[in-house]
Protein backbone atom coordinates (compact mmCIF):
# COMPACT_ATOMS: atom_id res chain seq x y z
CA UNK A 1 0.00 0.00 0.00
CA UNK A 2 1.69 3.36 -1.23
CA UNK A 3 1.97 5.85 2.13
CA UNK A 4 0.29 9.13 1.28
CA UNK A 5 1.80 12.20 3.51
CA UNK A 6 -1.81 13.66 5.45
CA UNK A 7 -0.81 16.99 6.43
CA UNK A 8 -2.77 19.53 8.49
CA UNK A 9 -0.80 22.56 7.53
CA UNK A 10 -0.15 23.87 4.20
CA UNK A 11 3.19 23.03 2.38
CA UNK A 12 4.87 23.99 -0.91
CA UNK A 13 3.97 22.32 -3.88
CA UNK A 14 5.71 21.56 -7.26
CA UNK A 15 3.08 21.97 -10.40
CA UNK A 16 4.96 21.50 -13.47
CA UNK A 17 6.54 24.68 -14.98
CA UNK A 18 4.35 27.60 -16.57
CA UNK A 19 0.46 26.45 -14.77
CA UNK A 20 -1.19 29.49 -12.95
CA UNK A 21 -3.45 28.14 -10.82
CA UNK A 22 -7.08 29.88 -10.28
CA UNK A 23 -9.30 27.44 -8.39
CA UNK A 24 -8.20 25.53 -5.11
CA UNK A 25 -10.34 22.81 -3.15
CA UNK A 26 -9.33 20.03 -0.69
CA UNK A 27 -11.47 17.20 0.65
CA UNK A 28 -10.56 15.57 4.05
CA UNK A 29 -7.48 13.98 2.42
CA UNK A 30 -7.48 15.01 -1.66
CA UNK A 31 -7.09 18.24 -2.84
CA UNK A 32 -8.03 19.61 -6.39
CA UNK A 33 -6.69 22.90 -8.87
CA UNK A 34 -7.62 24.00 -11.69
CA UNK A 35 -5.00 25.80 -13.62
CA UNK A 36 -6.23 29.34 -16.12
CA UNK A 37 -6.06 27.05 -18.91
CA UNK A 38 -8.96 24.80 -17.55
CA UNK A 39 -7.13 21.95 -17.00
CA UNK A 40 -7.52 19.97 -13.64
CA UNK A 41 -5.16 18.50 -11.03
CA UNK A 42 -5.85 16.28 -8.19
CA UNK A 43 -3.59 14.41 -5.68
CA UNK A 44 -3.86 12.52 -1.89
CA UNK A 45 -6.15 9.95 -0.79
CA UNK A 46 -7.44 8.25 -4.16
CA UNK A 47 -9.82 5.06 -2.37
CA UNK A 48 -13.15 6.02 -3.66
CA UNK A 49 -11.59 7.11 -7.08
CA UNK A 50 -12.60 10.86 -6.14
CA UNK A 51 -9.26 12.08 -7.65
CA UNK A 52 -10.89 11.22 -11.42
CA UNK A 53 -8.33 9.16 -12.91
CA UNK A 54 -9.81 5.87 -13.24
CA UNK A 55 -8.54 4.45 -10.84
CA UNK A 56 -8.42 4.24 -6.83
CA UNK A 57 -4.94 5.07 -6.56
CA UNK A 58 -3.61 7.54 -4.20
CA UNK A 59 -0.78 10.03 -5.20
CA UNK A 60 1.47 12.62 -3.20
CA UNK A 61 2.14 14.31 -6.30
CA UNK A 62 -0.47 16.56 -8.64
CA UNK A 63 -1.58 14.34 -11.45
CA UNK A 64 -3.60 15.62 -14.41
CA UNK A 65 -6.88 14.62 -15.10
CA UNK A 66 -6.32 13.27 -19.04
CA UNK A 67 -10.33 12.19 -19.10
CA UNK A 68 -11.46 16.05 -19.26
CA UNK A 69 -8.42 16.70 -22.03
CA UNK A 70 -9.02 13.58 -24.82
CA UNK A 71 -13.52 15.00 -23.99
CA UNK A 72 -11.84 18.55 -24.85
CA UNK A 73 -13.03 19.58 -21.45
CA UNK A 74 -12.66 22.55 -19.60
CA UNK A 75 -12.63 22.67 -15.89
CA UNK A 76 -14.50 26.10 -14.66
CA UNK A 77 -14.84 24.87 -11.12
CA UNK A 78 -14.18 22.33 -8.06
CA UNK A 79 -15.63 20.86 -4.85
CA UNK A 80 -14.03 18.37 -2.91
CA UNK A 81 -16.01 17.04 -0.38
CA UNK A 82 -15.17 14.30 2.09
CA UNK A 83 -14.65 11.49 -0.35
CA UNK A 84 -15.90 13.32 -3.71
CA UNK A 85 -14.58 16.20 -6.08
CA UNK A 86 -17.58 17.82 -8.00
CA UNK A 87 -16.17 19.64 -11.46
CA UNK A 88 -18.24 21.82 -13.39
CA UNK A 89 -16.31 21.95 -17.15
CA UNK A 90 -17.32 23.84 -20.40
CA UNK A 91 -17.61 21.74 -23.74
Amino acid sequence: AAFISIQAFPALLDLPQDLEVSKVSCGSRHTAVITRGGELYTWGWGKYEQLGHGDNASSDQPRRVEYLVAEGLQAEDVVCGPWTTYVCVLE
